[in-house]
């Protein structure tokens, strides 16, 4: 899978995760078959689907890992927007093998697309706040060619 099909598969997920966060009544078969309506390849509305069942699993978790990590600032009062690029950053970050550096780009990404001109700067610092240290060290070998 390319990374720009692996993008667009994340941005649904950060849709549908908005979507259900103003629409909560909406069902787990509407957000599939959005999923499905939007990505042609399987493994892509795959890839959608378990981002987007990943966050709401983990929903109450990464609620309080971003609100203990964003100091002020509570999770109603962030722009719907923010919030969902944020669940599905902190959910990949803290639930996925996906490397950080990709995970914190791709949400940068989308906040500049589709958040505030601020988006981006708040949405970069919550998320290399939440970067295990597991993560982290991996990297730091992986730099210096170890």
């Amino acid at each position: 899978m390319s990374t720009s099909r692996r993008t667009r598969a994340r941005e649904l997920a950060m849709q549908m995760l908005y979507q259900a966060d103003l629409n909560p009544d909406a069902t787990a078969d509407t957000i599939r078959s959005m999923i499905a309506e939007e990505l042609r390849e399987p493994g892509l509305q795959e890839f959608a689907w378990n981002l987007f069942t990943g966050v709401m699993e983990w929903k109450t978790q990464i609620d309080r890992h971003l609100e203990e990590t964003a100091a002020n600032w509570q999770l109603a009062r962030m722009a719907p927007t923010d919030r969902n690029i944020l669940r599905l950053g902190a959910f990949e970050l803290l639930h996925t093998d996906t490397p950080h550096r990709v995970v914190i780009d791709e949400a940068v990404e989308m906040a500049k697309k589709f958040g505030s001109m601020q988006s981006f700067q708040f949405v970069n610092g919550i998320l290399d706040r939440l970067i295990p240290a597991e993560k982290r060290a991996t990297t730091k070998l992986d730099d210096h060619g170890s």
